[in-house]
Order: structure tokens, then sequence, then C-alpha cells
């Protein structure tokens, strides 16, 4: 039986033992070298059993790589994506973000889209397998920002009602955790 393949993308410095590890830079530990804007990838359809992209969908035009990332997975493999929560203040201070992203700017990649808007996209992962809202750690705001988190999360309804009102500005988050299965 053959090993599952698993692919880092973008993973920079955050090299992962195991994994084959793909960023556009030529640095230690680095597997393949390949901007990840460049489709189609360089993986067989179907060969791919486990994907991770950690911050880099706010630096490029997501969308075209997002599907050529469920061309190269296997039926039931999964991609795990962090971004900056719209809220954070990462959003705005990098230069290089091109997107922000709320809790459920993945649910178009579904099948079962809101608002029955699946027709933007040819492709549609079977499943929302994780989404979380995650808040900053090291702050002085750490007590309340564990309390607030885990209130958010509790529920999906609980995730929209932050980011509709004015909770998500007086307890801004990070990031968003998502993980998508084909």
């Amino acid at each position: 039986m053959n090993n599952p393949i698993k692919i880092n993308f973008g993973c920079g410095y955050d090299i992962k033992p195991g994994w084959v590890n793909v960023d556009s830079s030529q640095l230690p530990g680095v597997d393949i070298v390949h901007d990840v804007q460049q489709v189609p990838l360089p993986f067989a359809s179907g060969s791919i059993s486990e994907v991770v992209c950690q911050d880099i969908f706010e630096h490029i035009e997501y969308i075209p790589v997002l599907k050529d990332i469920f061309r190269i997975l296997q039926p039931g493999g999964t991609i795990t994506i962090r971004v900056p929560h719209f809220t954070s203040k990462n959003s705005y201070t990098d230069p290089t973000h091109k997107k922000i992203f709320a809790i459920r700017t993945f649910d178009f990649f579904t099948t079962h889209p809101p608002k029955g808007r699946g027709y933007y996209h040819n492709f549609s992962f079977t499943k929302m397998v994780k989404k979380i809202i995650t808040f900053e750690r090291s702050s002085r705001w750490f007590l309340y920002n564990a309390i607030v988190s885990r209130i958010v999360n509790y529920s999906a309804r609980n995730q929209y009602i932050y980011e509709s009102t004015g909770w998500s500005r007086i307890f801004p988050a990070e990031n968003i955790e998502i993980t998508l299965r084909k």
C-alpha cells in the first residue's frame, strides 16, 4: 500500500516532516520550488491525500488555485486553509494582502453553498469538516479572547452573529481556519 502524499503549499520556513513542502522560494527544507498561482499544479489528478495552505490565499487570486487543488485531491482528501479574518489587524497592515475573508467565504465552494450560489464554480467540496475563528493568544487580552473564542465557535450561528454585530469590532479575530473534504 502506498503512503498518502501530503502537500504543504506556501510552507516558507514551516517545514513539515513527511510532507512535500512547496514554496515559491528556495528555502531550506523546501522540496519543490513552485509558485502556487501557476496552475496546473505539478501533481497528478487524484494523487494527493491532504493539503495545507496556511497564510497564502490572502496574497493571491485563490479561486483557480483552489480549483486545481480540488483536482489533485483524492476522493475523501482534505484541504486545510488558514487566512486572516476580516477584522484582524493583519488583514490590512500587510500591503501584499489582496483578499479578506469571513467565516462563510469558503461555504461557497461546498455542495450546499449559501443562497444556492454554487453556479459560480464548476467544482464543490462535499463537506466542511472544520470551521473556526481564532483569536490572538499573545496579547494582554488573552483571557478575554479565550472566553470570546469559546462563545463564538460554539456554533455556526454564534460565528454569524459575531461577524454581523459590533462584537467583531470590540474583539477582533486573528484567523479563520477551515478544512474542506473532497
